[in-house]
């Protein structure tokens, strides 16, 4: 690999040739060779939409022009803008080699940012970007007003309500749509109930699977506050949180910058030493993804039970054939896409734990030195929720079918039918024809024609399945 010397405060560094990053980037590449993940995309992103509010912010409050040092040109500023932009949408992804294991506050990563957006400045304006010194400088100019304590926190709060809202949120309201559509079409197939996994009274299949629709909207409100949750931003806070070396505007501006950019309602934050401080907000956020995780291995569970069988389970829901299901056994299908998303939800809870810990333990003083983990943790844990969402819902919900065959045999074999005569003959009495039901092997309807326990029309209002699913007068 063809290599160029780059200097910085230390002295020098051999970079690769054609990098855009400098020398602080390329140290912590050396320094971190822990995992190979670098950052999210969607942080990357995320940071230069903050460098380009940032130099929205300066260049609006006289800042980037002024008399201080090394003032720049109009067309200089645009050039720092465009840069950003193009960060922003992600021109130069390849450029942030950085591992997410690094300096707890994301110092290196911001410096990857930093050399970035000044190269690309430099090259725009038509200059050599491998000139020692900088007409946009990462220090001085892109990072004017910043420290990695307030805009790395605030970049992380950004990529956070973004993917939500963009991926997140849409992939839920198609999974919502997709049950509600299914229990629409099955509000008249009857099926038998099971509480501890035995045997209760009849219910729609339309009713069950409403029940899940119902939890995934739930979860799409959830997701909404999981974004609300990180909706302040720490911009601003500089070093410690009282903003030294920035103007007392300057977290108001950005904040607004970055709402309409994004079209989140992103504020400055209402306390900036608790916002540099402390990862409250984000932790709060996870755990509504939790709880969106945890409702999803739920569901995929439900259906993966009701899809069990085909002869020897329930198979009441027929689940799409998706590939063979077994290396030995001939013509076996399984459950794929239920046990994909449980494992999601399984990983999504584990970076629940990393996150928690991290909120817990790192946010000593000024600082939280958990940062770089608790962002690739929440922003992982919303990708999977939304890939593997919109994966359910294109390989598995839309192509559910009701084995109404099943769903009515399960019916008049149940015992808790019986339930239903309670108000006719009592309860001890009713359980007393339960027992003998299940040790002669007849039906609950069965028994009480022989024993004569009702009138014939009574015994049929009172054990009419499709009556015992709804409230009776």
């Amino acid at each position: 690999m063809s290599l160029r010397t780059e200097r910085d405060s230390m002295g020098e560094v051999q970079v690769p040739e054609k990098a855009y990053y400098g020398a602080q980037t390329q140290r912590a590449v050396e320094n971190f060779p822990i995992s190979g993940w670098p950052l999210p995309t969607s942080l990357i992103h995320a940071m230069g939409w903050v460098k380009y509010a940032c130099a929205i912010a300066n260049r609006d409050l006289g800042k980037l022009t002024g008399s201080g040092k090394n003032p720049l040109s109009d067309e200089q500023v645009e050039a720092l803008l465009a840069a950003c932009r193009e960060v922003a949408e992600g021109t130069h992804d390849k450029e942030f080699p950085v591992d997410v294991f690094q300096t707890g506050s994301g110092t290196s990563s911001n410096m990857n940012i930093n050399e970035v957006i000044s190269n690309r400045s430099v090259e725009i304006l038509g200059e050599d970007r491998f000139q020692t010194e900088k007409v946009v400088h990462p220090n001085d100019h892109v990072n004017m007003g910043q420290s990695t304590n307030d805009t790395f926190p605030t970049a992380i709060h950004v990529a956070v309500a973004l993917e939500i809202k963009n991926d997140l949120m849409p992939a839920l309201e198609r999974l919502h749509a997709s049950l509600s559509e299914k229990a629409k079409a099955w509000d008249q197939v009857i099926k038998i109930g099971r509480t501890h996994l035995m045997d209760a009274t009849p219910l729609r299949l339309g009713q069950e699977i409403g029940g899940m629709a119902r939890q995934i909207e739930n979860s799409v409100a959830r997701a909404k506050q999981a974004a609300e949750a990180v909706a302040e931003l720490p911009v601003g806070g500089t070093a410690v949180g009282s903003g030294i070396n920035t103007h007392p505007e300057f977290g108001a501006r950005v904040s607004a910058v970055l709402a309409q950019e994004t079209g989140i309602p992103l504020v400055e934050a209402v306390d900036h030493f608790e916002a540099n401080a402390q990862r409250d907000g984000l932790v709060s956020s996870h755990g509504h993804l939790k709880t969106i995780a945890t409702t999803l291995f739920n569901l995929s569970n439900n259906i993966r039970w009701l899809g069990s069988g085909p002869r020897c389970g329930f198979y009441e829901l027929q689940l799409p054939t998706r590939q063979p299901g077994s290396s030995i056994m001939p013509g076996k299908v399984n459950p794929v896409m239920c046990e994909s998303m449980m494992q999601v939800a399984a990983r999504v809870m584990g970076n629940d734990q990393t996150i928690t810990f991290s909120g817990a333990t790192g946010g000593q003083f000024q600082l939280n030195i958990m940062m770089p983990v608790m962002g690739h943790a929440a922003l992982e844990s919303i990708a999977l929720l939304a890939a593997v969402t919109r994966a359910f819902v294109e390989f598995c919900t839309d192509g559910l079918e009701a084995n109404q065959e099943a769903c009515a045999a399960a019916v008049e074999q149940s015992l808790s039918m019986v339930t239903s005569l309670n108000p006719h003959i009592g309860y001890e009495k009713a359980a007393a024809l339960a027992k003998q039901a299940f040790t002669t092997g007849k039906t609950i309807r069965e028994l009480c024609r022989d024993e004569g326990v009702l009138p014939e029309t009574t015994l049929n209002e009172a054990l009419d399945p499709m009556r015992m699913t709804e409230p009776q007068a």
